[in-house]
């Protein structure tokens, strides 16, 4: 039987404009590594999920992620994705992804815009970045150290992947994107890096995001779950945001594919919550 690759835009806008597109496969039993690398990289999307669900434990599935070039052990906006392809189906309270990275859980809601999808990323991990590392970003970016925001340092922050968290100081220097993508994707997979996350800070509610994503060789990611839970676990390591908090970030806009994400932290809890819309992609 032909497997069913399904198509959604993860952190669509209210009106259902823009996101994040992803593969979603439901039942991947009898696919093998070759045969989900062939589908990611034909599909040709940032990241596809690939579902093999518990037998006897209802809403619980193993879920791994593939981009056109490699495996990844954890993305966001297919795990959004999934879990409300999967609620479509079969509506449930809350469904349980044992991912590579860890446990994740998913929850969704459904509104007047359609679903609505909530993760629970694994707890982040935070260190420093090594200058080395960031020299040869900053110049594969053809950035300058003036051009990073002193209040938020260099870090390396992981929420199931590796990120490298650079804050810029204008909106400018955001939108003037134009990096050498082989140098960058040369670093990112000589360090692990699933993105390089570029951020400008409106306010400390309101943050604007780009996500390169050329060691898997994607330009750049239109909306990156991953990244966000990293960056709530960064803010939050750096005391830039109280025990408990919420905030939202624009990404996509300079693509022309407008998306939001939600993100909150709450005291107690080790992961972060990610929160946004998607929906299934017209045929």
């Amino acid at each position: 039987m032909p497997t069913e690759v399904l198509r959604y835009a993860a952190f669509t806008t209210k009106d259902g404009r823009g996101g994040n597109p992803a593969g979603v496969v439901l039942d991947a039993d009898g696919l093998d590594d070759a045969a989900m690398q062939e589908i990611a990289a034909d599909l040709g999307y940032s990241e596809t999920a690939f579902l093999f669900p518990r037998a006897q434990e209802p809403n619980v599935y193993d879920v791994r992620y593939f981009a056109p070039q490699q495996e990844v052990p954890f993305c966001g906006h297919a795990t959004i994705a999934s879990g409300v392809a999967l609620v479509e189906r079969h509506p449930a309270a809350e469904l349980v992804f044992h991912t590579p990275a860890g446990l994740v859980t998913v929850s969704t809601q459904r509104t007047d815009h359609g679903h609505v999808a909530e993760l629970t990323s694994v707890s982040p991990r935070v260190r420093p970045a090594p200058h080395d590392l960031v020299d040869a970003v900053l110049r594969a970016l053809a950035w300058s150290p003036r051009d990073l925001d002193p209040d938020y340092p260099v870090r390396l922050a992981n929420a199931g992947s590796e990120h490298l968290v650079l804050v810029t100081r204008t909106r400018e220097r955001l939108a003037d994107l134009h990096y050498d993508f082989d140098a960058l994707a040369t670093l990112m997979r000589e360090h692990g890096l699933i993105t390089v996350l570029l951020v400008w800070p409106e306010g400390r509610k309101l943050f604007h995001a780009r996500n390169p994503f050329a060691g898997s060789g994607v330009v750049e990611d239109p909306a990156t779950g991953a990244a966000a839970a990293a960056f709530g676990g960064y803010l939050r390591d750096l005391h830039l945001i109280g025990a408990s908090a919420e905030f939202t970030i624009c990404q996509g806009v300079d693509m022309g594919r407008p998306s939001r994400i939600d993100v909150s932290v709450l005291r107690g809890e080790p992961g972060i919550r990610v929160k946004g819309a998607a929906s299934a992609i017209p045929a």
